[in-house]
């Protein structure tokens, strides 16, 4: 009897084992698939900010939650599922798939180019000149819910295509990981962002002149952060979106584009040795964006080109 225990605790101590390799493999899995996905990220933390451009104070922060919670539910409810039978049932339409969200991307991002060309104008006041305060919450609400389910598609696409070859379990596991700490860490930087103001103000106010110093600094770096935030958006859009699009001509062996990114990159990491990692990144990504462009543009002419209905 008491042979077969310890039996029994050695076969339990082997799956704790096992166990907690697979967790192991589990998270290093899941660090990989959010940094691919870190572009997209970056693009989600640069727009988001502005649908609580023009509330009152007091309800950024929740605004914000709602739009967490949606985004969340985006990833949990609806993608996660979708990306799950889309990798067991056909796989095969991962990369077109991604390449049409890339595609968007860079039509997104052309589009902010050109209306920046244009001058553009101030939605946000447009938009509260004509909606009571209740009506445009929800109307920011949902329309950035809407966004984020193109930006939060892109993040779990991207991640599975860095664990199709994992078990589907793991694959579960691993999407339902990077969404919840995706989603935490965008709206928590979303939330320091759009508070940075109020935050300098109160220290501002404080006795001690560093304090105060820091504050008032915060408060005048808080419109170049948003500038910033949304050039930082663009180019992540487009070196995405552009990136998806010669990931996918490469794995349909069209491989022009991408083998001249990829040649250039090479000798660009040749001939820096020292920085070698970012001279290759640095040229993938400024070839994605080149390309990104290009692919834009043409939608956004296409589409202005097209009669408008009356």
């Amino acid at each position: 009897m008491p042979s077969g225990l310890i039996a029994l605790l050695d076969d339990v101590a082997g799956i704790a084992k096992l166990a907690a390799a697979s967790l192991d493999d589990v998270a290093a899995a899941a660090g990989k698939a959010g940094t691919k996905a870190a572009g997209v990220v970056i693009d989600d933390a640069a727009v988001t900010p502005n649908y609580v451009m023009g509330l009152a104070a007091d309800r950024e922060l929740p605004i914000i939650w709602k739009i967490a919670k949606g985004s969340l539910r985006n990833k949990l409810v609806f993608l996660l599922p979708a990306a799950l039978l889309l990798s067991a049932f056909a796989p095969w339409l991962l990369p077109p798939l991604l390449m049409l969200g890339g595609a968007f991307l860079c039509y997104e991002a052309a589009e902010k180019l050109l209306e920046a060309m244009q001058g553009g104008h101030d939605v946000a006041q447009d938009t509260l000149a004509t909606h009571s305060s209740v009506e445009l919450e929800n109307q920011k609400v949902s329309s950035a819910i809407r966004t984020d389910f193109i930006l939060s598609g892109e993040i779990m696409a991207i991640s599975l295509g860095t664990v199709a070859s994992e078990p589907i379990w793991e694959q579960a596991v691993i999407l339902t990981v990077v969404a919840i700490l995706i989603t935490a860490g965008v709206y928590g930087v979303v939330g320091f962002i759009v508070k940075m103001d109020d935050i300098g103000l109160h220290l501002a106010q404080r006795s001690s002149a560093g304090v105060r110093m820091i504050g008032r600094g915060l408060v005048k770096a808080m419109p170049v952060l948003m500038q910033i935030l949304g050039v930082v958006g663009t180019a992540a859009m487009l070196w995405v979106g552009g990136g998806l699009i010669v990931h996918g001509l490469h794995e349909f062996h069209w491989d022009l584009i991408p083998g001249t990114i990829h040649h250039l990159a090479q000798g660009a990491a040749n001939a820096l040795p020292a920085i070698a990692p970012l001279a290759d990144w640095l040229v993938n990504a400024v070839g994605g964006a080149i390309v990104g462009l290009v692919i834009g543009g043409v939608i956004v002419a296409a589409l202005h080109l097209l009669p408008k209905k009356q």
